[in-house]
């Protein structure tokens, strides 16, 4: 492993690859498993018992993976929340860095979709599962403000190194106790609807639920302010959730 003082310079396209593949694969579990258990019980309950813990399990790992590398983002709003906290300051990413992040993420979005249809011999399509009404929607708010505190919370207060964990349970509750059962991540929900399975969601139904993710984004920025006023420096990057190595970006 590298060492702190020897940083190793990551370019800009190694990071985009990261945050796809890591995207890619989020969106495989939570599909993936959610088609197989719809395969192995008629139990609603119990296959969002079994969909909620692979996604925990597999959020917490992919951060840990993909942390040293790209930050572990995989997510828009947590990109734009960061560029938002970070602005000023060298930590900043450049405009283009945010664009490329959040293409990458929502191309990798589709692919993992894609990618768990072929793993399970399930014919690709776009979803007809409608997920509407307003408390679907306020559910999304909650979970994603949630997602955005929990995370730049433990930022801003030296705890990063507990983010993975600290956000895949977070996750892991949303699921229960919102009624949207937690995408709060507009890369995932585009990449959803490529998948007519137990996880998907409709196309008609995106627009609504990326407005009330940036929505609760800004509101979980809000309570960052309010609660951790302290700027954000480059040691406030996700990256450091996973390693002391904080890595220098060769553009």
């Amino acid at each position: 492993m590298t060492q702190a003082s020897d940083p190793v310079p990551l370019s800009l396209p190694r990071r985009l690859a990261a945050e796809f593949v890591g995207t890619a694969l989020l969106v495989a579990v939570v599909v993936g498993s959610g088609i197989m258990a719809q395969a192995l019980t008629a139990d609603v309950g119990i296959q969002l018992l079994a969909n909620s813990l692979a996604t925990v399990f597999g959020l917490a790992v992919l951060i840990v993976v993909f942390g040293p590398v790209s930050g572990a983002h995989f997510n828009p709003v947590v990109t734009a929340a960061e560029w938002v906290l970070s602005r000023g300051s060298a930590a900043q990413r450049s405009p283009l860095e945010v664009v490329g992040y959040v293409l990458a993420q929502c191309i990798g979005g589709i692919a993992g979709a894609l990618l768990a249809n072929v793993m399970f011999d399930v014919a690709p399509a776009i979803s007809t599962t409608e997920r509407t009404g307003t408390g679907l929607l306020v559910g999304e708010v909650v979970a994603t403000a949630g997602l955005v505190l929990v995370i730049f919370a433990l930022v801003r207060s030296g705890r990063a190194a507990i983010v993975p964990a600290a956000l895949a349970a977070w996750i892991g509750a949303a699921y229960w106790f919102t009624s949207s059962t937690s995408f709060a991540n507009p890369a995932v929900s585009i990449g959803r609807m490529f998948s007519d399975t137990f996880a998907g969601i409709a196309p008609a139904s995106v627009p609504p639920f990326l407005l009330a993710q940036v929505i609760g984004a800004a509101l979980g920025l809000g309570a960052v302010l309010a609660f951790y006023p302290l700027r954000m420096g480059r040691d406030a990057a996700v990256t450091e959730a996973t390693e002391q190595l904080d890595p220098v970006p060769a553009h």
